[in-house]
């Protein structure tokens, strides 16, 4: 695709009718950086679409006139980083075709009371009322499909995803994590401004905030105090330090896994902003619903995609059922299980074909364990309260440091009621019953016709939703997503978006 700079509004209006591809769209005030070119350069790399760059320094964002006309202008050369690292097309409008004069269409926006109250909001007043304006502006006139942002500026990205929620915008955002220079600090279009000793500042500042969550890692404790004593001894002027949820920008609870610690210094007449993330464990997707719906094969490319653990806690249960028929067992009987379940052990490992093979006591049993034969009673051994607590235990244990998606009927109200996603996947009787019919793996479904099958499938539905202990139900913040009509990839990319927005980039780095 030939290379295209527009700098008139009516100019991209016409070239946008004219080109046959979605756009991806990042913003920009200039100055590039690594920052920057991460961003252009992911956006390549994501898909096949259009990548548009734009420079625009708005005016709406200072509150301080000085700030300004003293932003760092490098026209030229952003030109160039821009073309060289991915963009096809840059957009550089004057401040008049952003906002002409008398143009009663242009809509001047407030940012989330909520969002924006805190941190930058708390002595920038009116800036993210500014950033919402211009990228509402720029967002009509390009209509891309994916804006790209960077989780830097984290409490910004919040406002632009409440922005794009709340006036129904047809666009994806995509972000990435904080890009640090070589000595660790934030990377910042500010930075050209750092004295050798203003840099050395930032830096101490940075490395507080590394070795807090460092520390965090070992104790799940933060000091603010300590910190700020830490900051105050080099004389560093603190704007704000908190320790927040990172969603909502209220003070951090104990029950939250994932927190942000942010804060804002002063070098010279250079304001700057870092921030971490603290985890208590890695996070967590837990995916429920009913047999035949699709959750097994979703899970395990989502596990994949997002190198997390796969834990199917739906083998674990079939894997019983099997040793319970094997062992000729009866597990009616309390005592019986009592005494068996102590010696019972289940593994999974990874097969020759990257793919989980499911061990009960050495027994390999990945193939046994799809039988209808199990299908049938695996529904009755999953309400046995003993057995059924054996299991949680298992499956609770396994998730202690978190980092997997789990499937099953009860992952996201009983095993991990915490997870940072919840999804509850579902389809109609017809669809699961088709899919159980086509599913090679099941040689039984094969034999039953398809109206059998439907039959087996609503009294497995009904039991599941049924039983007395840990009922198949949807969690109260679970998401519901049903899958007819959309193939696997569709369900596992829908999937990964929610988990993306969920969960910071950052703290997804392996």
């Amino acid at each position: 695709m030939k290379k295209v700079i527009i700098r008139k509004t009516e100019e991209i209006e016409n070239w946008r009718r004219n080109i046959n591809s979605d756009i991806n769209f990042i913003p920009t005030m200039g100055n590039l950086h690594n920052g920057h070119i991460k961003l252009i350069s992911t956006a390549k790399k994501d898909n096949t679409n259009v990548n548009l760059v734009s420079i625009f320094v708005n005016p709406l964002q200072f509150d301080d006139k000085s700030d300004l006309e003293n932003y760092p202008k490098t026209i030229e050369n952003d030109i160039k980083i821009s073309f060289a690292n991915g963009a096809d097309v840059i957009f550089i409008p004057s401040t008049e075709d952003i906002y002409p004069t008398n143009n009663k269409s242009i809509k001047f926006l407030k940012a989330s009371i909520e969002l924006s109250s805190a941190l930058c909001g708390l002595n920038r007043s009116g800036h993210f009322d500014g950033v919402c304006t211009v990228v509402f502006r720029l967002l009509n006139l390009i209509k891309p499909k994916n804006l790209y942002l960077g989780e830097k500026d984290w409490q910004q990205l919040l406002i632009l995803k409440n922005l794009v929620l709340t006036k129904k915008l047809n666009v994806a955002i995509r972000s990435i994590p904080t890009q640090r220079d070589f000595d660790g600090i934030p990377l910042s279009s500010r930075n050209v401004h750092l004295s050798k000793n203003e840099r050395k500042l930032i830096k101490f500042f940075s490395n507080e905030l590394l070795i807090a969550k460092k520390n965090f890692q070992q104790d799940k404790k933060i000091s603010l105090k300590e910190i700020i004593k830490n900051l105050s001894a080099e004389k560093i002027s603190i704007e704000y330090l908190e320790h927040l949820h990172p969603h909502t920008l209220q003070q951090a609870r104990s029950e939250d896994n994932i927190s942000i610690l942010a804060g804002a210094i002063r070098c010279g007449e250079t304001r700057l902003i870092d921030h971490v993330f603290l985890m208590k464990r890695k996070p967590i997707i837990a995916i429920d619903g009913p047999a035949g719906s699709g959750k097994s094969t979703v899970t395990k490319l989502i596990a994949k995609k997002l190198k997390l653990l796969y834990l199917d806690t739906g083998a674990m249960y079939r894997a019983l059922s099997w040793l319970l028929i094997k062992e000729n067992i009866d597990y009616k009987k309390e005592k019986n299980l009592q005494k068996i379940l102590k010696n019972i052990s289940i593994v999974f490992k990874s097969n020759e074909n990257s793919n989980q093979d499911v061990f009960i006591n050495n027994y390999c049993v990945t193939e046994e364990i799809r039988s209808q034969e199990i299908s049938s009673i695996v529904s009755k051994i999953s309400s046995i309260k003993e057995l059924r607590k054996f299991l949680v235990e298992e499956q609770r244990r396994i998730g202690e440091s978190g980092g997997l998606v789990a499937e099953g009927r009860d992952i996201g109200t009983t095993v991990f009621p915490d997870a940072e996603l919840k999804i509850f996947l579902t389809a109609s009787i017809d669809e699961r019953a088709k899919r159980r019919k086509s599913d090679k793996q099941s040689k039984d479904s094969q034999e039953i016709d398809l109206h059998t099958l439907k039959e087996l499938i609503k009294k497995r539905d009904f039991e599941d939703s049924n039983r007395e202990i840990s009922p198949l139900i949807k969690a109260n913040d679970a998401i519901e997503i049903i899958t007819d009509g959309y193939s696997i990839h569709d369900v596992v990319d829908k999937i990964i978006d929610l988990y993306n927005d969920k969960v910071p980039k950052e703290t997804q780095i392996q």
